[in-house]
């Protein structure tokens, strides 16, 4: 054990050494010299703004260490840098036809091995895939965004063999607060079909989880943007009016065989006998849309029974049985009118075989991407009519313009959550100063300790833990005002100016010094 005389000593140095702990790290506001460092790392004053700070519960040491970080899929995430840029380059039912959509369909199985893919190209850092039967979209964070759309566009032609001068006319390419906006409207469900339709966001959620989690390409910036979204896209459905009553791609479905069933075979909607072909979400909502037009009977056509059971149980008011997909041609030749809506790959009923069961007037419905149906044959033969998902277009037309007050309302909570993203995105440009205050707050800090390193030797294990944190906290308390005024300032010109004040103060121009 120390003796009296050596814990005085041990205390003594622990004294000196928080008093030199402080006086290493104190700003020196006396040197006017230019902030050479902080305007390498931040460039030119013209740059544009990135700016202010909006990141619950975030630890600040967290925050300003992410700058570059490693994604799931195995690549050097450094799209925190202020100068990446967000890229969506898609296709939409409002913009392409689905012929194209359907060849450049990912299934929600390869959505995060494709978004890897892309991420490895060389001006992408970060890549999502979000992919509908109304929409094909990618989401990139890029550091050129020329090379990156063009390298992104050539992947998709490689992938899916279509030629590279039809991709450069159909596909749109959003950027930067474009990007951002698009995808809060999506999630919002102002840009699908039917607006305000519930669908997309169940989509975009699985979106984020798919390409944020392991395995997927997504890094800081697209995490951010996808959460951003969702969180909107709740908020819109929750604070107005805009999801109310039966929005979606099936209740549009039905309304089209509501308006068309007389014209086409003859029948109103309780005369008719109806098959829906797939049992998952879009076969449940044909069902709640269809019981309460009355309609004769529903076939669920499945290829297990397990999920046209639990359909089956949730609407028992409804003329409800089940059929195997073996008896798919079955169903088509005993029914009036068959939806499909299955996550078949390619056309499960092409004319060749639907031309044998088609014997009396017949509606075929395809709400699927890729699609279902061969429409363009089944349309050749006598008695049937065929539709999928663009010739909804005409249905949903009708709803729109009593729907325009409040796609306003939702505008105005989508600006909200814009504004919020990017002023968390702007503040990532002052992530460096922060970073560089904190490595030379430390480095002094370990210094100091070492300098005094030897009269510590009759301290406890428990008093040099005290030490150690005594003079970490006192790091910590001089660091936050300066981190908290880095992050509040949200105009550029302040900004660059707080930059270069902090850095004269901190001397963190002298790279050289201890």
């Amino acid at each position: 054990p120390p003796t009296m005389a050596g814990q005085t000593g041990g205390r003594a140095a622990l004294a000196l050494l928080l008093l030199a702990s402080v006086q290493g790290f104190s700003p020196s506001s006396l040197l006017p010299r230019a902030g050479r460092a902080a305007a390498r790392l931040h460039g030119p004053a013209g740059r544009a703004p990135l700016v202010g700070l909006r990141m619950d519960a975030v630890d600040e040491r967290q925050e300003a260490g992410a700058f570059a970080e490693i994604g799931a899929g195995g690549k050097k995430k450094d799209a925190s840098k202020a100068e990446n840029t967000l890229v969506c380059l898609g296709l939409s039912i409002h913009t392409s036809s689905v012929e194209l959509r359907e060849k450049l369909a990912v299934q929600e199985v390869d959505w995060a091995a494709v978004g890897v893919e892309i991420s490895k190209l060389p001006h992408v850092t970060e890549a999502a895939v979000l992919s509908t039967c109304n929409r094909f979209e990618i989401y990139i964070s890029v550091d050129d965004k020329m090379a990156g759309v063009r390298e992104v566009r050539e992947f998709l032609h490689r992938r899916s063999s279509v030629p590279s001068s039809e991709l450069k006319d159909h596909l749109f390419v959003l950027t930067d607060r474009a990007c951002v906006w698009h995808a809060l409207r999506v999630s919002g469900g102002l840009d699908s079909l039917v607006v305000g339709e519930g669908q997309i966001l169940s989509q975009m959620k699985r979106c984020y989880e798919i390409s944020s989690g392991e395995g997927g390409g997504a890094g800081k910036l697209l995490t951010r943007m996808f959460v951003t979204a969702v969180t909107a896209g709740k908020r819109v459905r929750s604070e107005t009016g805009i999801s109310k009553g039966g929005v979606s791609i099936s209740s549009a479905a039905v309304e089209l065989v509501e308006k068309q069933c007389v014209g086409d075979i003859g029948l109103e909607m309780d005369q008719l006998d109806v098959a829906i072909i797939g049992a998952g979400k879009m076969g449940r909502l044909l069902v709640q849309h269809l019981t309460p037009r009355n309609v004769r009977k529903i076939t669920l056509v499945n290829r297990g029974k397990e999920r046209a059971q639990e359909i089956m149980d949730d609407f028992p008011q409804s003329p409800l049985k089940y059929a195997p997909l073996n008896d798919m041609l079955g169903a088509v030749e005993n029914h009036h009118v068959t939806f499909a809506c299955t996550g078949a790959t390619e056309p499960i009923l092409v004319a060749k075989d639907l031309e044998r069961v088609i014997v009396r007037p017949t509606m075929l419905v395809d709400i699927s991407v890729p699609r279902n149906v061969d429409d363009a044959g089944a349309n050749a033969i006598d008695d049937c009519c065929a539709y999928n998902v663009d010739d909804l277009k005409a249905v949903v037309k009708a709803n729109q313009a009593k729907r325009k007050k409040l796609m306003v309302e939702a505008e105005e909570v989508l600006n909200e959550e814009l504004v919020a993203f990017e002023a968390w995105q702007q503040s990532l440009g002052t992530v460096p100063m922060i970073t560089m205050l904190q490595t030379r707050a430390e480095r002094i800090r370990a210094k100091e300790l070492a300098k005094v390193d030897s009269k510590l030797g009759g301290l406890s294990v428990t008093e040099k833990e005290t030490v150690d944190r005594i003079t970490k906290g006192i790091v910590n308390k001089l660091l936050h005002g300066p981190m908290t005024q880095l992050r509040r300032v949200n105009h550029e010109e302040d900004r660059a100016h707080t930059v270069r004040k902090v850095a004269q103060m901190f001397n963190l121009e002298d790279e050289d010094e201890a």
